[in-house]
C-alpha cells in the first residue's frame, strides 16, 4: 500500500509542541535553532513555553506549526529509514510544509514566508472584522446558495460532511442561522482571528505576492497537492501562483485526498500538532490507514506500525 505525508494547519498548535523531539533528536533541535536564527527571535521558546496567546498569533503560529511539523517529519524519516511517500499535502499553511518536505523550497525560505504570511493575514484581520463557521451535515449546493444570498464565501471544503464558511462577522452569524434552519447537523464558530481564505484576505495576498517574487522554487520531488486546485502542483511558476491564490481561495482538502487516492495512496502519516487531518481523511476514505506524529510517543508508535504493517 502506498502512503502519503500530510501536514497540519493553523489551529492545531499547543504549548510544548516539539519540545520532547528537540530534547531527544539533535536534528530536530537544530531545526528549532535554525528557526530562531532565521527569524531573529526565540520561536523555539514560544513553542516550548508559550504563552498560548502569543503562540496563537498568526505571525507566530504559522512558522511555529511549520517547524514543529518539519521536525516530526525529519524524526520519522530518520527512525523509519527514509520511507517513500507517493504524495504529499497540507492544510493551508501545511501546504508550505509539504512543499518544503518535497524539496520545492528551503527551510529558511519557507519559515520567513510563513512569518510574513501570518503577519499579513493578521493585519488583514485587523482591517475588517471577519469570522468563520464550520457547518456539518448540509449539502454543498445548499451552502452555496446561502453564501450567494448572504454574501459570504466557502473557505474550506474539508470533507463531504464538513464545510467552512468565511466572511464579515455579522454575515457569518446570519449564515450560521440559515444553515441551522436548513437542517445542518451542527455548526461551530471557529476561534480564529478573522475571515481566512476569503476576499477579506486580499491585501494579504497582494503583499505575499511581493514577498514570493524574491523566492526561488524548484519542482517537487514527489507530487504535492494544491489546496487551490485539489490536483498536484505543476512547475515552479505555477507553484508560486497557486500559493498566492491560496490566501483568498477555498481550501479543497477533500479533492486533495481524492487526488492522493487516485495515486494509489491508502495510508497517511500526519505530521505536526493535533489529529485534525486524520479525522477529515477518515470521513473521506473510511478504509484509510492513519498514523499521526506530534511527539515522541506518537513517533515511536508510527515507526512500530510501519515496521509491522508497511504503512
Amino acid at each position: 500500500m502506498k502512503r502519503a505525508a500530510v501536514f497540519a494547519g493553523q489551529g492545531a498548535q499547543f504549548v510544548g509542541m516539539g519540545k520532547d523531539l528537540a530534547d531527544a533528536c539533535p536534528e530536530c533541535r537544530d531545526l528549532f535553532r535554525r528557526a530562531d536564527e532565521a527569524l531573529g527571535r526565540p520561536l523555539s521558546r514560544l513553542c516550548f513555553e508559550g504563552p498560548i496567546e502569543e503562540l496563537t498569533r498568526s505571525n507566530n503560529c504559522q512558522p511555529a506549526v511549520f517547524v514543529t511539523s518539519v521536525a516530526c517529519h525529519r524524526a520519522f524519516c530518520r527512525e523509519a529509514g527514509n520511507p517513500a511517500f507517493a504524495g504529499m499535502a497540507g492544510l493551508s499553511l501545511g501546504e508550505w510544509s509539504a512543499l518544503h518536505a518535497a524539496g520545492a523550497l528551503s527551510f529558511e525560505d519557507a519559515l520567513r514566508i510563513l512569518e510574513a504570511r501570518g503577519r499579513f493575514m493578521q493585519e488583514a484581520c485587523e482591517e475588517r472584522e471577519g469570522a468563520m463557521v464550520s457547518v456539518m451535515g448540509l449539502p454543498l449546493p445548499e451552502l452555496e446558495a446561502i453564501c450567494r444570498n448572504i454574501g459570504v464565501e466557502i473557505a474550506n471544503l474539508n470533507s463531504p460532511d464538513q464545510i467552512v464558511l468565511s466572511g464579515e462577522r455579522g454575515r457569518i452569524e446570519d449564515a450560521e442561522k440559515k444553515a441551522r434552519d436548513a437542517g445542518a447537523k451542527r455548526t461551530v464558530v471557529l476561534k480564529v482571528a478573522g475571515a481566512f481564505h476569503s476576499a477579506l484576505m486580499a491585501s494579504a495576498g497582494r503583499r505575499l505576492a511581493e514577498t514570493l517574487e524574491r523566492v526561488e522554487f524548484a519542482a517537487p520531488a514527489a507530487p504535492v497537492m494544491s489546496n487551490v486546485t485539489g490536483q498536484p502542483h505543476g512547475n515552479p511558476r505555477e507553484i508560486r501562483e497557486n500559493m498566492i491564490r491560496q490566501v483568498t481561495s477555498s481550501v479543497r482538502w477533500g479533492a486533495c485526498v481524492e487526488s492522493l487516492k487516485a495515486l494509489g495512496v491508502g495510508g497517511y502519516v500526519e505530521f505536526g500538532p493535533g489529529r485534525a487531518l486524520s479525522g477529515l481523511i477518515k470521513q473521506i476514505d473510511g478504509h484509510a490507514a492513519l498514523s499521526n506524529i506530534q511527539d515522541l510517543p506518537t513517533l515511536q508508535k508510527a515507526v512500530e506500525t510501519l515496521k509491522a504493517t508497511g504503512i
